[in-house]
């Protein structure tokens, strides 16, 4: 693939050089003004928006052809053809009237969850730093545009193609374009031949991942005018299956096909041989494979899990896999950063100690002795500051300004920056002086008591101080400064370091923690706090987040442990400190071995394989990396804490009221296939046709889809411990329940049409009476299976609006069947006198009142059960 590389830097040239207000071999002086948001919104409209191809999404046509291949829809046609070669035109014309209102139902279900997807795929469009109006700001990948300037960093993912203009130690793997592994190192200037692949080449390509360093770029193609638009790739598409409970719903509707197909075929071949007619066997055949095909199941998970992901998008919880909604609720291990997510990201500079212990409080006229410490802190900080801690730097700085003072830095060229790495726990900045080269360390006190070849008395007065300030909740950095003659070294530790003192940063704990962390404690969540940060100060946030636990496990305590010894110690630990991002794995395996569900937070490029291995990985959304964000199955837009406390919260109301769907889509159907069967069983009168099979599919459908989906959170759903990761949604208590459920609204409606005749009613009345009864019966269920935890009274009280909606057209729809002449002869019905239209409300009340009575029995057998298993798990863990 070969680049026109005279173009690319000619187009450089002429987009982002009226963007840079001199040249940039001076980032101090002249920062990088980008375009500004008027220019970019135009281009925007000009060109569209930084996106590739992507599948298009299923149009009204698409899903209607998709619907009509469905095996209840097939029920449909075939029972409509059935009835036209009776010669009962009207009943045909009713049934395709009900196949018609089956596809609106399901068209507009699958179109709203087509708009939710699209809308969740935006949200996972990589996120991009530009400078714009001179200001630095994160903007969706797709909202780029041509000369916009790009600022990247060791774990982003380019936006788009772009010259780079500055390049420090920057290197990016470009194996998406070129299939080579390998990482490319780039440089900024000017090159005869740019491809992707190319070594110290000046272009940066779109989709490429940057593995090391930093830059900044001027972009020279987006969308299908990049490199990668020209291959026509597709990236970051949003996952929507959950294999999971796909496989168990797989399972499910295989078995319920398989009865429902032995069984209407048998209907059909013993109505022919016993009563004569093959057509009416037909007929009733279809009726029972419809009663008994739990055809909601599949749409039900589908319209569940994107619902659901869009729920949680509202609270700013992006669920890249639809899988975790389902683990949620299984979590029992939340494992998270410090900063950022405990504490708010907010940090000031409050104290500040020189080498022989004085110490100052941060303020507006800090002691002359402490300038050149603050001033190195400034120095061995970025120009321009996107790191909180580097920004407290230069806040300082400017507060501290005196009249026709110039800031640290400014007028001196920045010729060589030394990154933080695993080894060196500090970063280094080499600046142009007058005689030779100035340079500025900050770092883990630690690492500056290495850089600065402090012997054993000074160490040992540093780690006092240290303690003193990370006692009290203070994140502590040490300060160095060196002079250099000749050439720059390679490695920060040829220099000749001065230590300055320690700087102190404090970062507010975010309000709503505290109660964060007490939910999780009520709903049998641990949570376990990991951090870079020195123990004390991390003992000291956690006492304040309200983290119960004493012991504190450090980086190199963990190197020193076994994985069998770590499996042991993570079942007590609260606190690991001092911990490197690759350590993050070990605890994630060691927690896991234990038999913990683990849900774990990152941001950094080195946290991807610990993000990937946890049950449920989560990343930081406003400061976290594109490759974190990738490895990870749900993202927090707003980094906060609290964010993942709700999302466990809608995780287990998802697959609380996924369950309860479930639930009574496998009770309602027992009853409809028992009436359907008990005439061809007991000789009776034929109840139920395809016609009324498709009456109470109308009422079912969007009752599971809607209604159960709507409903609000159980009174426990975080006081509960967290579920078995193995529990299967059809547990056996819940297909008893369902069952009992199913059996009980079966037995008073055959009870109806068994005794009915005796009182001297037609077949007609019977038919009608019954019918009535199984809708009030399925209203019951409704309103039984919406709560488990609470009664009838409660659940009633609860807000429901698609409840509140449903109801009302059911009853209507109802009251058109039993009341119209012409609806009431199409169903087969005949008028019920006042007496008998009391019948089928006093059914459902019965029904109510009987699953009520039994809902404590059902609770109290399901604890016990539970306890059961658990004494027992317990036994085998202690044998």
């Amino acid at each position: 693939m070969q680049v026109n590389a005279g173009w690319a830097l000619d187009m450089r040239h002429a987009w982002c050089a009226p963007r840079l207000k001199a040249p940039m071999t001076h980032p101090a002086q002249s920062p990088p003004v980008g375009l500004t948001q008027t220019e970019a919104a135009a281009r925007l409209a000009a060109e569209g928006p930084n996106e590739l191809p992507k599948a298009l999404r299923r149009s009204p046509l698409r899903i209607i052809f998709d619907v009509l291949k469905e095996p209840m829809l097939t029920l449909l046609l075939a029972g409509g053809v059935v009835y036209l070669l009776l010669g009962n035109r009207e009943e045909a014309l009713i049934l395709l009237a009900f196949a018609c209102l089956s596809v609106g139902i399901t068209v507009v279900q699958e179109a709203r969850t087509e708009r939710v997807l699209e809308a969740l795929r935006d949200l996972t469009s990589p996120r991009a730093l530009v400078i714009r109006d001179g200001q630095r700001q994160r903007i969706a990948g797709r909202d780029v545009a041509r000369g916009d300037v790009i600022v990247l960093a060791e774990g982003d993912r380019v936006p788009a193609d772009a010259a780079l203009t500055i390049a420090q130690d920057l290197s990016a793997d470009e194996s998406l374009l070129t299939g080579e592994a390998v990482p490319v190192r780039k440089v900024a200037g000017a090159a005869t031949d740019a491809r992707p692949g190319g070594e110290d080449q000046p272009m940066v390509y779109s989709g490429s991942l940057i593995v090391r360093g930093t830059g900044i770029a001027c972009v020279t193609a987006t969308g299908t005018a990049s490199e990668i638009g020209k291959i026509g790739t597709s990236l970051g598409q949003l996952e929507t299956e959950t294999p999971h409970l796909q496989r168990q719903m797989r399972r499910l509707v295989i078995a319920f096909a398989a009865v429902g197909t032995a069984v209407s075929v048998a209907v059909v071949v013993l109505y022919g041989l016993l009563r004569g007619g093959w057509l009416d066997g037909v007929l009733a055949g279809i009726a029972v494979g419809m009663s008994m095909l739990p055809e909601e199941f599949p749409m039900v998970l589908a319209v569940f899990m994107a619902m659901g992901a869009w729920r949680i998008s509202k609270v700013r919880v992006l669920t890249r896999r639809a899988s975790a909604i389902e683990t949620l609720g299984a979590a029992s291990v939340l494992c998270t950063d410090k900063t950022g997510t405990l504490t708010e990201n907010r940090m000031t500079i409050a104290e500040l100690r020189l080498p022989d212990g004085t110490v100052a409080k941060a303020g507006p006229a800090l002691p002359e002795a402490f300038r050149e410490l603050a001033a190195a802190g400034v120095m061995a900080s970025a120009p321009e500051p996107f790191d909180p801690m580097e920004k407290a730097f230069h806040v300082l700085a400017k507060a501290e300004l005196r009249d026709g003072e110039t800031p640290p830095g400014a007028g001196r060229q920045l010729v060589r920056s030394y990154p933080l790495s695993p080894k060196l726990l500090a970063m280094s900045q080499a600046w142009a002086a007058d005689t030779g080269w100035q340079i500025a360390a900050k770092g883990a006190p630690e690492a500056m008591a290495v850089l600065c070849r402090l012997d054993k008395v000074a160490r040992a007065r540093m780690t006092v101080e240290v303690d003193r300030m990370a006692g009290a909740g203070l994140r502590v950095l040490g300060v160095a400064e060196a002079s250099q003659h000749g050439a720059l070294p390679d490695d920060p530790r040829d220099f000749r370091f001065r230590f300055l003192g320690l700087v102190g940063l404090a970062d507010p704990l975010r309000a709503s923690v505290p109660d964060a962390v007490a939910q999780c404690r009520s709903a049998g969540i641990r949570v376990i706090m990991i951090t870079g940060d020195y123990p004390a100060t991390a003992q000291a946030i956690a006492a304040e987040a309200g983290l119960q636990g004493d012991r504190v496990i450090t980086g190199p305590e963990l190197a020193a442990l076994s994985d069998a010894e770590l499996a042991d110690a993570v079942k007590d630990v609260t606190i690991f400190a001092r911990i490197m991002p690759e350590q993050k794995l070990r605890i994630v395996t060691a927690l896991q071995t234990a038999g913990a569900v683990v849900a774990m937070t990152g941001d950094g490029v080195n946290d991807a394989p610990s993000l990937k291995a946890a049950n449920i990985g989560i990343a930081m959304g406003g400061r976290g990396t594109d490759v974190a964000r990738e490895a990870a199955s749900i993202v927090l837009l707003d980094d906060d804490f609290g964010s993942i406390v709700t999302t466990v919260r809608l995780g287990r109301r998802i697959y609380d009221n996924l369950r309860k769907a479930m639930s009574f889509i496998l009770a309602v159907h027992v009853p409809i296939a028992g009436l359907a069967l008990m005439p061809l069983l007991f000789g009776m009168p034929i109840l139920f046709g395809p016609m009324h099979i498709a009456f109470l599919e109308m009422v079912i459908d969007p009752v599971c889809s809607l209604v159960f989906e709507a409903e609000t959170e159980e009174d426990d759903v975080m006081t509960r411990k967290p579920r078995p990761p193995a529990e299967p949604l059809f547990s056996g208590p819940t297909i008893l329940w369902s069952l009992v459920h199913g059996a009980l609204v079966l037995a008073v409606t055959a009870t109806i049409f068994a005794l009915a005749p005796h009182y001297g009613l037609a077949t007609d009345k019977v038919r009608g009476m019954t019918f009535a009864a199984l809708v009030f019966a399925i209203v019951a269920l409704i309103l039984v299976d919406r709560s488990r935890s609470s009664s009838i009274l409660t659940a009633i009280t609860r807000p429901n609006r698609a409840l509140a909606v449903v109801l009302p057209i059911v009853g209507a729809l109802l009251a058109v069947t039993l009341f119209w002449p012409t609806a009431r002869d199409l169903f087969g019905f005949a008028a019920l006198d006042p007496a008998h239209l009391a019948v089928p409300p006093l059914a459902g009340l019965a029904v109510l009142l009987a699953l009520e009575v039994l809902k404590p029995i059902w609770r109290w057998a399901v604890q016990r059960n539970k306890a059961a298993l658990a004494l027992t798990s317990g036994k085998r863990a202690f044998h």
